[in-house]
């Protein structure tokens, strides 16, 4: 039986790709919902982060190339899991965090379940020079003269206007004729 995987409480970013060492006809069922979590032994699992992939759909992109360019995997984090990633074969489950809704669980997989690997999601970089310049600065835009405000609230209001008087006198026509 496979090992027992905590999840922590507000996990977030974690990709885990698990082997599927089963028949195909219970592969494919596990794209059902709910299937999924009786293989992973957890309740509350959100199926909609968990894809149950057969190999060979992927073509000549692979499972490598799913994990780089569909799930924005880092490749130097796949590249040392390259070879095994690239001998599977039939079915994987990938896992991301989000199915686990920031709820910490015990994952107790089926003997068929196994977890190959584990990648990280690169997170954001939220670091930047501050600016300094004063156009940063709040309120720092020129206010516009007073006169010019009324002209321009004048000028939207005559919009506003012909455009409801035109509708009415089109509702008027179109009752009488």
């Amino acid at each position: 039986m496979s090992d027992d995987l905590t999840i922590p409480a507000g996990e977030r970013g974690v990709i885990r790709i698990f082997a599927l060492d089963l028949p195909d006809e219970q592969a494919r069922f596990l794209r059902e919902p709910g299937a999924a979590q009786q293989v992973l032994g957890a309740e509350g699992l959100d199926d909609a982060h968990i894809d149950i992939i057969r190999l060979d759909d992927l073509e000549e992109v692979g499972l490598n190339g799913y994990l780089i360019d569909g799930l924005g995997v880092p490749k130097d984090q796949i590249n040392p899991d390259w070879n095994t990633l690239g001998a599977l074969t039939g079915y994987v489950m990938i896992l991301r965090s989000s199915a686990f809704s920031g709820q910490p669980m015990t994952l107790r997989p089926d003997p068929g379940v196994r977890l190959v690997a584990t990648y990280h999601e690169p997170g954001t970089d939220w670091s930047a020079t501050p600016m300094t310049t004063d156009s940063a600065k709040p309120f720092s835009a020129a206010k516009p003269p007073p006169r010019a405000a009324r002209a321009e609230a004048r000028k939207i209001g005559a919009i506003l206007f012909a455009v409801v008087m035109t509708l009415i006198v089109l509702g008027i026509l179109w009752t009488v004729l």
